[in-house]
């Protein structure tokens, strides 16, 4: 492919990593569900692409999120990725049990920034969320597994509104002071803005969490969520979360739509010299396969614009 033409900007990070979510994520927002054997090969085509990162399943009850019930199924099935970093998101003790039985070495836990979204997506207040997820954290370090913690509505809420910064940092310290060995900011209803992103990310800082240890997720609902990841790589965050073919949204906020999808961000990378490890033609054809499996197009731009010109 020769376009996107390489031009380089200063100050940005060589490589970043692409946390993909559009095996968990994105699958578990679909009204019908995807079959166990599909899931398994998306995966696998995600892996073949380069992706080093992909966010496998939840063991969540199958009550709350029936797309990812075959979680105890599906796992086994990627066992042979070697190399291939497959995190799984837990909800609690419960979850880690099921998730530590299968042998997995990365778990995430999902918090909230505000009391509206903790209520409908935990049945929890924020500090409650907490407690729980306190002794998720410290068994799953004591089995020497790597620990994200997801924080939800960093930058509005669709029942509380805008959500001030300092509310955020609290519990996205109160996140990293647990264990977490990373963390990833969440617009999950799509409103956040450069400015917004950059002073959020040097509050962080302030108050003692390193860029390192952040990563950024954006929903793409007003068309930000590329200018609000290239102002989170201005600040030198290397890790980005990506849907591919901008599958998900978020089944407890009906205004959140699809994720940032990988496609687009890989072509902006590509085009800023980023190095990604990824092959944008078989991440692009993995998309248009998974969106046959789902009976419709997908949405991401690039992939559009590539098939088209490969049609």
């Amino acid at each position: 492919m020769t376009l996107p033409m390489v031009v380089p900007a200063q100050d940005l990070p060589a490589r970043v990593r692409i946390h993909e979510v559009g095996a968990r994520d994105g699958l578990q927002n679909e009204k019908s569900v995807v079959p166990t054997e599909v899931k398994a090969e998306f995966v696998h085509r995600l892996a073949a692409a380069g992706l080093t990162t992909v966010e496998a399943t939840s063991f969540v009850h199958p009550k709350w999120v029936p797309q990812l019930a075959d979680a105890e199924a599906l796992f086994p099935m990627l066992g042979d990725l070697d190399g291939v970093a497959l995190p799984v998101l837990v909800p609690n003790e419960r979850g880690l049990d099921r998730a530590l039985a299968l042998g997995v070495h990365r778990i995430a836990v999902f918090a909230s920034a505000t009391e509206s979204f903790a209520k409908a997506n935990l049945n929890r207040t924020v500090d409650e969320s907490l407690a729980m997820f306190e002794p998720v954290v410290t068994r799953a370090k004591e089995h020497k597994a790597h620990v994200r913690g997801y924080l939800s509505m960093c930058f509005g809420d669709p029942w509380e509104g805008a959500v001030p910064v300092h509310q955020v940092v609290r519990v996205a310290k109160a996140l990293v002071d647990m264990g977490c060995d990373e963390l990833s900011l969440g617009d999950t209803i799509g409103v956040a803005t450069p400015a917004h992103v950059q002073s959020l990310l040097a509050e962080l800082n302030e108050e003692g969490v390193p860029t390192s240890s952040l990563a950024v997720h954006f929903h793409d609902t007003y068309g930000q969520a590329l200018s609000n990841t290239l102002a989170a790589l201005q600040h030198g965050v290397s890790t980005v979360d990506a849907s591919a073919g901008g599958l998900g949204g978020c089944p407890y906020a009906k205004s959140a739509t699809g994720n940032l999808a990988t496609e687009d961000l890989v072509w902006m990378l590509q085009g800023l010299g980023i190095d990604t490890g990824v092959d944008l033609g078989l991440l692009t054809a993995t998309s248009v396969w998974m969106a046959g499996q789902l009976g419709r197009p997908s949405p991401s731009r690039t992939v559009r614009a590539l098939s088209h010109q490969e049609s």
